[in-house]
């Protein structure tokens, strides 16, 4: 009886399996790299030169299994990655209370239909503005909550999952990799650096533009191709993957939206327009932009309406995860009353959309677990040392160049732009001035070379987070993705080379 030889074909390990096995490589590397500490003055800033060894602090099976629960939960050394998680989660419950009234799927087909002679219009309008929150104020986790709400709108107007996820993503990343006030990158890079934010901002503002450009032609002219011919895209043979809709064959009946469902649409776009006017730093970006402040003062002194509202109220301008996770629970609640759902079914379809994106705030956890084997393997200084040795005595161009390359790995290694920018700015800023080159030159290569990694990386959140919600396998992304990554990297080294020299 003769057998028949299966072959066996390659198939990309899921997101999880990936970042365990990066957590198991970082831990034997911490067996390998010297373990090493830098000293910090008393704002917490790393002394140059202040770099010594430590005892060796390999991790073992323990340390690995225990990487992704202290990636949730945090340590001393490690912050845990809960908020985010626990806001994935939460924005699972809203968008399943959401669904339930049909009202993003009517008002979809409402749209598409209104937009069905220039509807790829929304490509560069969308791209622009994720690009903004970007450069702004740092958008990058936020973008979370807006695949499940593009994915179906590209899908009906002929497209594929690909451009839905690479709207908000590569938008989202142009803004970080040309981070005009962004106060998480810089803002913390120019206050290391004892410089204003505003050093550098024009030259930041012409690289922003001149990247967006390149990446909105690059998600366009991939739309239109896969709009002429679906079999071209990358998508089209993924089984795995969500399907492509041909809007030829998707139903041409245009609903009309109910009076319940318009109130829906309605507090759907306004709980994402809260969320982002409490997360933009508004006086980071101006000192004298008071404005919430003021108010909130003055309504925590008003008799009765202080303490009904909450005396612990944050201004906006002042939000992070917390208070938009409260946002979108509390307007789920909302809509429970304003679409007279029964409290039973309400309960059931928050918790049905809360599963659906379990597996989403597990990947951030496990993402998270890379940091936390890095740092208490003592190795995280030890790299950055061997960085510093590298750049030191470098000429204008030379250094320009070393350091964005220093830089991309190290963000693989430290997504965090606040992080690394916390890490790194304190020891590569005095090389720079050393070897000549602007301190907001310094701040404009560390962003751009994090913004590009960030869009790519297995180890960012977002990146892998993105992937689960759009079912795309992340070595997908990465055959996309990379033509427009090595044309950002290409621009980004020539602008910053001309800016050195001149």
């Amino acid at each position: 009886m003769q057998h028949k030889n299966k072959k066996r074909h390659f198939s990309m390990p899921t997101a999880f399996t990936i970042l365990f096995l990066l957590i198991v490589v970082i831990a034997i590397l911490t067996w390998i790299i010297p373990a090493g500490k830098y000293d910090v003055d008393q704002a917490g800033e790393v002394i140059r030169n202040s770099y010594h060894g430590v005892s060796s602090k390999p991790q073992g099976l323990w340390d690995i299994l225990m990487a992704p629960v202290i990636g949730m939960v945090g340590n001393a050394q490690t912050d845990g990655a809960i908020s985010i998680s626990l806001f994935i989660l939460v924005i699972g419950g809203f968008l399943g209370v959401v669904n339930q009234t049909n009202a993003l799927n009517d008002g979809i087909k409402v749209l598409v239909n209104k937009y069905s002679k220039q509807k790829k219009m929304l490509i560069p309008l969308l791209t622009l503005l994720f690009a903004i929150g970007g450069s702004t104020f740092g958008m990058s986790e936020e973008t979370m909550a807006f695949y499940p709400l593009l994915i179906p709108i590209m899908q009906a107007m002929g497209l594929d999952a690909l451009v839905a996820v690479a709207i908000p993503l590569v938008g989202t990343q142009i803004g970080n990799l040309a981070s005009t006030v962004n106060p998480f990158a810089t803002g913390v890079a120019s206050q290391t650096l004892h410089i204003s934010m505003g050093d550098g901002l024009i030259s930041r503002l012409i690289l922003l533009v001149l990247t967006l450009a390149l990446s909105v032609w690059y998600i366009y002219h991939y739309a239109s191709k896969i709009e002429k011919d679906p079999t071209r895209s990358l998508l089209y043979t993924n089984k795995n993957s969500a399907q492509i809709t041909d809007e030829k064959t998707s139903s041409k009946e245009v609903p009309t939206l109910t009076k319940g469902q318009k109130h829906v649409l309605w507090i759907f776009g306004l709980t994402f327009m809260i969320m982002i006017v409490g997360l933009v730093p508004w006086q980071t970006i101006d000192p004298n932009w008071t404005f919430f402040e003021t108010f909130l003062k003055w309504l925590r002194n008003v008799p009765f309406l202080g303490t009904l509202f909450g005396k612990n109220m944050v201004a906006f301008g002042s939000w992070y995860f917390n208070e938009i996770t409260m946002l979108f629970f509390g307007m789920s609640i909302l809509i429970k009353f304003v679409y007279h759902m029964p409290e039973e079914k309400f309960v059931a379809y928050f918790m049905d959309g809360v599963k659906d994106f379990a597996s989403v705030a597990i990947v951030v956890a496990l993402a998270r677990g890379l940091q936390v084997v890095m740092d208490a393997g003592m190795i995280t200084d030890t790299v950055l040392h061997w960085g510093e040795l590298v750049l030191q005595g470098s000429s204008k161009i030379m250094f320009t160049l070393v350091t964005y390359v220093f830089y991309l790995p190290m963000t693989f290694l430290i997504p965090s732009t606040s992080g690394l920018a916390a890490a790194t700015m304190g020891i590569i800023g005095p090389m720079g001035h050393f070897a000549g080159v602007d301190p907001n030159i310094v701040v404009s290569i560390y962003q751009a070379a994090s913004g590009l990694i960030n869009m790519l990386t297995p180890t960012s959140a977002v990146v892998v987070g993105a992937m689960q919600i759009a079912h795309i396998n992340i070595s997908t992304w990465w055959k996309w993705v990379w033509k427009l990554a090595l044309g950002l990297l290409v621009l980004s080294c020539a602008y910053f080379v001309l800016l050195a020299v001149l």
